[in-house]
Order: structure tokens, then sequence, then C-alpha cells
């Protein structure tokens, strides 16, 4: 297929390019470079021998984004282009409802003009609010904790509304819990702009010695350790399930998660990374987030029984990837 990636020089969208090009798809990029460079392009060909185009562009600018829809064949759309760090977009609402939502809306005028059937979104397990582990498909949406996670959910009911009114449209929402780690070639990873918002970018800026220590944010919570419990996943894990989404497409609207299935707390991933890398990580206990939860894990078992896929890389994996990508980096 001829598949768009929005977003596809991002951390997620790189790993999924990559492995849509490997399971012989033709790639056609949209990125601003907001939180991307423009050198993954140039790494990505290094990985798979293929350079895909590419189009420097926001995808909340209709008429740049119809140039793509009319000079290519599109058979479907991966949307990952959106602004993602929770604290700022609660200091900052407007930048991430405009450029989020809006970002989807013109993606789905554009999908319905040129008979673009395949929509395969970036959700998150935000969309969820604060229910019970193990989280499922079926469970009703609750109001996030922040505007990120409301762009989120929005984005996904505009989704299927649009699939609702138009038979033909086929929308996959794919919610995703934490994803770690970097490609065995350690040439793509996370390598966010200016101070990580994630935990393991910043683990990884801490153990180069770029950052004084690690901030964890409360030890208090009701878990093995205290400290917050989260369902991480290897990002090529996670490239996979987006390459089985889009190869699977059913009618209508399919919602899948993609996790592990099992928690790992914050301190448990820190010792695994101290372990297996053999370098220490000076980390101190802070107070806790505002919008935090204890425990948020995903039931995984509806991917696997519809798509074939499961997550296969461990802890382990993730912990080492990340670190062999982080010693690359200048």
């Amino acid at each position: 297929m001829n598949i768009l990636v929005t977003g596809g020089l991002g951390f997620i969208g790189s790993h999924t390019v990559v492995e849509l090009i490997e399971s012989n798809h033709n790639v056609i990029i949209a990125d601003n470079l907001s939180n991307s460079e423009i050198g993954v392009l140039d790494r990505i060909a290094q990985i798979t021998n293929v350079k895909p185009k590419f189009y420097q562009i926001n995808v909340t600018d209709k008429k740049a984004v119809e140039e793509i829809f009319k000079n290519n064949h599109i058979d479907g759309i991966i949307h990952f282009a959106g602004f993602k760090a929770v604290g700022e977009s609660v200091e900052n609402p407007l930048k991430y409802y405009h450029n989020n939502i809006l970002s989807t809306i013109v993606l789905s005028e554009l999908c319905l003009k040129y008979q673009v059937n395949k929509f395969v979104f970036s959700s998150s397990a935000t969309v969820y609010g604060d229910q019970p582990s193990p989280l499922k498909e079926d469970m009703i949406l609750l109001p996030t904790t922040n505007p990120y996670g409301e762009t989120k959910a929005i984005s996904e009911r505009i989704l299927k509304d649009i699939s609702k009114a138009n038979g033909n449209f086929s929308v996959c929402l794919l919610r995703y819990f934490n994803p770690v780690g970097a490609h065995k070639s350690s040439i793509i990873g996370e390598n966010p702009k200016g101070i990580p918002n994630n935990l393991m970018p910043y683990i990884t800026k801490v153990a180069k010695g770029d950052l004084p220590k690690l901030n964890i944010f409360g030890n208090d919570y009701d878990t093995s350790d205290g400290t917050g419990v989260r369902d991480f996943i290897h990002v090529v894990d996670l490239a996979k399930g987006h390459v089985k989404a889009i190869e699977n497409m059913n009618s209508n609207v399919n919602i899948y998660n993609l996790g592990t299935g099992k928690g790992t707390s914050v301190l448990e991933l820190v010792n695994a990374f101290i372990k297996c890398n053999n370098i220490n990580i000076p980390y101190e206990i802070v107070e806790r987030r505002p919008g935090d939860v204890a425990i948020t894990f995903a039931d995984a078992s509806k991917a696997e029984k519809e798509l074939g896929w499961k997550a296969e890389l461990t802890i382990e994996d993730m912990v080492k990837n990340s670190w062999e990508y982080e010693k690359r980096l200048i």
C-alpha cells in the first residue's frame, strides 16, 4: 500500500515508517519538524535502503496537505502528528486543541474527498481517565486529566462519527501506553527537543550527565514500592502494531490497546536501567504531579486475537536499546 504517515520523523512515527517499509509498503511522510529533525530521514534510509518521499508541512494547513493527496495515490493514513506534552497542554490548551483536533479534521476531509478509506489514529491510554486497570477497549471514556488527553478523546469521537456517516471510511483507533526504547541499529530513537517530558529520555540524559538527577514524582502510591505503575512498551513492538492495524482494516471503527498487558513501576524501570547498563542514576523523590494515577496498564488481548499482534520485547530490551541510542547522540 501507499501510506501517508503524518509526524513520520518523530519517535513513534520513524519506527513505524521503518516497519512499514520492511513490510513492503510505500511511505510518504508529512512532518513540520516541531519535535523531530530532518536527519531522521537519512537514518530511515540507512536502515531500510529506501528514502521515503518527504513533505515539510503543518498538517493543519489544508492547502499544503491537499498537494500531497493531489500528487500521490494514497491507500491509507497513519496519523501521528500532534503535540504530546501533558504539562504544556495544561499551560497552553488552545495550542493543543487547535493543532491536534484541526489536523484530524483536515486529514479526514481530504480522505473523504480523495476516497482514502483507511485511517489509523494514534490515540492514547489517557482517554480512559482514572479507571481501574487492566484497561479494556469497551470501557467508557471518562473526562481526562489534561487537554492533551481531551484532544485524543475528541479526535476519536470525530473519526467515529465520520465513519458512521460514511460507510466506506474505516477507522482504527490505537490506544497505547508508555512507549520507550529505540531501534536495534541505535540510529533512531527518542530525542525530544529541550528538557524531556517522558521518563526514559530523562533517565538516559541523567545517565549521560546532561541532567543532574531524575525526579520521581511520588512514592506514596498504593503500589509495591510506592511509585506509579505503567505499561511500558518497546517502540518497535508498537510500530509493528501499526503495521498490523493498517494491513487488517475492517469496515467501520476498530479500537485496540497496544501495550504489554502488565505494569512496571517507575523504580523498577530505573533499577532495570541501572542493572542492565551498569550505570548509576541519581534520583530524588518529589511531590506527585497533579493528574497522575497510581496504576495504569492495558488489557491487550483484543489486539492479539484480532490482529495477531502482541508485544515481544522486554523491559531489559527497552533500557538497553534506549541507552545504546543515547550514547550515539552528540
